[in-house]
């Protein structure tokens, strides 16, 4: 199973790569993860936000793999534990589709993507900026998968 994380912006700050690289990293190759970068329409002092959101969206459905688990990070989603998070991952696994994450740009997703979605997962009630969840999602599929195999770097009881 591949695990797509499809998101809005390309060039991000290098502290971005770093940390989410780490974390892909650690993942194992029955359970990759791969970053596509979808690069954001350009944003001027007149843009029209609304249309922008669209067409981003279009790109992100465009770049969903064929036959996907679709996953929309919405901030009005589902919020699920890290143990929950580890149960979906473990189902996923099972099931055998690969899962695209769509990740939105600064004025989030279309609402084509939204409804494009079979499951919507809010990491929180508090709007983060679209590089950080990257970092977020990226640590918590790592923590997700250690629970799954024992391994020590969840902690928690």
């Amino acid at each position: 199973m591949r695990i797509h994380l499809l998101a809005i912006g390309s060039k991000m700050p290098d502290w971005v790569n770093t940390a989410t690289d780490e974390y892909i990293g650690r993942m194992p190759p029955h359970c990759r993860v791969i970053t596509h970068e979808i690069a954001a329409e350009k944003r001027t002092k007149t843009a029209d936000l609304k249309k922008i959101r669209e067409l981003e969206g279009d790109k992100l459905l465009t770049a969903i793999p064929a036959g996907s688990l679709v996953i929309a990070l919405d901030v009005l989603g589902k919020a699920w534990s890290t143990e929950q998070l580890a149960q979906n991952l473990n189902t996923w696994m099972v099931g055998g589709r690969d899962v695209a994450l769509l990740v939105g740009g600064p004025e989030g997703l279309s609402q084509a993507c939204i409804d494009r979605a079979e499951i919507r997962w809010s990491l929180s009630p508090l709007t983060f900026p679209h590089p950080l969840v990257r970092v977020m999602v990226a640590e918590q599929l790592f923590r997700a998968w250690s629970i799954l195999s024992n391994h020590p770097y969840h902690r928690a009881d």
